[in-house]
Formats: C-alpha cells, structure tokens, sequence
C-alpha cells in the first residue's frame, strides 16, 4: 500500500488549516461574546445595585415622612381638641347671653310700666312725711274712706295684684325668680 498522494496531502492539509481557522474564528467570536455577557453581567449587577441603594433610600424618605406627617397629625388633633373646647365654652356663652338677652327684651317691653312705677316712686318720695298740725278734715285725706293714717308712707297696694299689669306681665313668673346679671 501505497501513503497518501501528493495531492491528498495538500487537500488535507488545507482543510486541516481551514478548520482550524475556523476553530481560532470561533473562539475568537466565543471570546467576545464571553466579554460582552461579563460586561453586561458587571453592568446590570452595578444597575440593580444602585437600584437597591435608591430604593432604599425611597424606603428612608418614606418612613421620614411619615413620621413628619404623624407628628403633625398628632399636633392637629390636639388643635382640633383644643378649639372643639373653645367651641363649647362659647356655645355655652352663646346659651347665656341668649337667655339675658331674652331677659333684656322683656324688661324692654315693660318699660312703659316700669317708667310709671318710678315716676311715682320718685313723686312719693318727693312728698315727704305728713305734718300732724290737727285733725284731718274729710275733704283733704288723700286716702280712701276708712283706711288708717299713719306716720309714715303706706303702700295700700303691697299685697294687692291691681297696680295695672297686663296679662302678659302676670305669665312670666320666671321674672321673679331670675337674678339679673347686667345693668341696663
């Protein structure tokens, strides 16, 4: 038997050199894709790094203001409960003053009657004390048949409802009870 030809030998050998170009092409080529896929690697581990260091710092941000926004919270429900007290003490004024005035505008509407009363208190007071200078005549006494003189000023009507009051002044009882806290 005879060794290759010449001619095989070149063949082989060129097909030997083809594919091993073609081995030193592909592992370049695998090289660079190794390269790439590294890079890409270190590129989204660097990414996803500051990822996680932003959202923590989101995480931070986050819980800070809702501490802020507790503690305002907090601080605007003690307003709130403060000026919800102001409000009930200015209702019950509100209720007080209402009443008073209430109270005013009936004293207004006997004020015809009151300024009469004065008138004659003011009249009686004026006149002063009786003089005994003798016997009383009949004609002079200002007081009616049969009522006792006496030494000072009477008040024939202390016990007596006649002293002109209108219906509606005899309703309101609640008069004679209140104790007035103003001055008109």
């Amino acid at each position: 038997m005879s060794g290759p030809s010449p001619v095989q030998i070149r063949e082989a050998n060129a097909h030997l050199a083809a594919v091993h170009r073609r081995a030193a092409e592909l592992e370049a080529r695998l090289g660079a894709a190794e390269r790439t896929v590294r890079e890409q690697a270190e590129s989204l581990i660097r990414k996803d790094e500051q990822l996680r260091g932003a959202l923590r710092e989101l995480g931070r941000a986050k819980d800070r203001e809702i501490a802020d926004l507790q503690e305002k919270l907090f601080s605007s429900e003690g307003t709130v409960q403060k000026l919800l007290t102001v409000i009930q003490e200015k209702d019950a004024l509100i209720v007080q003053l209402k009443h008073r005035s209430e109270l005013l505008h009936k004293i207004c509407q006997r004020r015809p009657l009151l300024d009469g009363l004065l008138a004659f208190m003011a009249e009686g007071e004026q006149l002063g004390p009786l003089a005994r200078s003798g016997p009383p005549s009949v004609s002079s006494s200002p007081l009616p048949d049969g009522a006792p003189e006496t030494d000072g000023p009477t008040c024939p009507l202390s016990n007596s409802q006649a002293f002109s009051l209108s219906e509606d002044d005899l309703d309101d009882k609640d008069l004679d009870q209140t104790m007035f806290g103003t001055t008109v």
